[in-house]
């Protein structure tokens, strides 16, 4: 046999890791490739969190029947990113359309006239914040409440011509 090599020795040791990995075992941290240690693997439940030390992607793999699959994770700065440059964008088209618009001169001097169709009314103190809305009544309540009026106005009639005649009786 021949010496080992520092490149065979870090190149037996990038394969026993994988072959842990792959066995089921989950290595603490897996051996880097070649490349100035390019990965970085972290075991988690569900198999290995592997980040790309290069790009800084971050994927989850998994060993399912036909080996082991590696999907990346969704990256929330992109989306973050995205929606700055959009809110940058319409900020700076907010900006020309503020620009472009007419221009409104400083602090007026003077009162504006009371025909100023601008002008806002005064609140009336009666008003207040609240208002309340009452609800007329209809005709058909109108016409019950004269009757049950007629009626009682009859009744006490009635009642004043009776005490009349006891009284005018008993004298």
């Amino acid at each position: 046999m021949r010496p080992a090599t520092s490149s065979t020795t870090s190149w037996l040791a990038a394969a026993a890791a994988v072959m842990v990995v792959s066995g089921g075992l989950v290595a603490a941290q897996a051996a880097p490739d070649g490349e100035n240690g390019r990965y970085s693997m972290t075991p988690i439940p569900e198999g290995v969190l592997r980040l790309d030390t290069r790009t800084g992607t971050v994927s989850t793999c998994t060993r399912n029947g036909a080996g082991w699959a590696c999907y990346a994770v969704p990256d929330e700065r992109t989306a973050l990113d995205t929606e700055i440059g959009r809110l940058q964008a319409e900020v700076e088209r907010l900006k020309a359309q503020l620009a472009a618009g007419p221009t409104v001169s400083g602090k007026m001097d003077e009162a504006l006239p009371k025909s100023d169709p601008l002008r806002k009314p005064e609140p009336k103190v009666a008003e207040g914040e609240r208002k309340i809305e009452i609800p007329l009544p209809s005709e058909q309540d109108i016409d019950r409440v004269m009757s049950f009026l007629e009626k009682a106005w009859r009744r006490l009639i009635d009642m004043a011509n009776r005490v009349q005649k006891d009284v005018s009786g008993k004298i």
